[in-house]
């Protein structure tokens, strides 16, 4: 089994399939990580304080992704945030590093790609 990283990966998107199977895919990966059934539940209950990485699902009912990294950039947290999305385009994208996201992947991503760039935030956020 992979060695554990520090640090959360916090997974947010309302599809329970895609939010179960990534959590799964995690851990086998040696990754830890939360689920949350949509942005505002994840506002909700995250700790501002705390470290890791976020994997946001761009379209869901209540908050947007967008909606949820605004509103974590005006509270001033700087984790990395890896937006998803099944549709994207030029604007999207803009809009994406606009706010600061680490990047903007479509859906369905390639679970050893997904796996490589969550430990690799991860990382980046443990030395700050």
């Amino acid at each position: 089994m992979a060695s554990r990283l520090s640090g959360i990966a916090h997974i947010v998107d309302d599809d329970d399939h895609v939010r179960n199977s990534t959590i799964a895919l995690l851990k086998a990966g040696g990754i830890l990580s939360r689920g949350h059934a949509s942005g505002d539940a994840f506002l909700k209950d995250f700790d501002i304080s705390a470290g890791g990485c976020i994997l946001l699902d761009l379209h869901m009912p209540g908050l947007s992704g967008f909606q949820v990294l605004d509103n974590l950039r005006e509270q001033g947290n700087r984790l990395p945030v890896v937006l998803f999305s099944g549709r994207t385009d030029s604007i999207t994208e803009e809009l994406a590093i606009k706010l600061g996201a680490a990047a903007l992947l479509p859906k369905p991503v390639a679970p050893m790609q997904l796996i490589k760039l969550v430990r690799l935030l991860l990382a980046e956020d443990a030395v700050g």
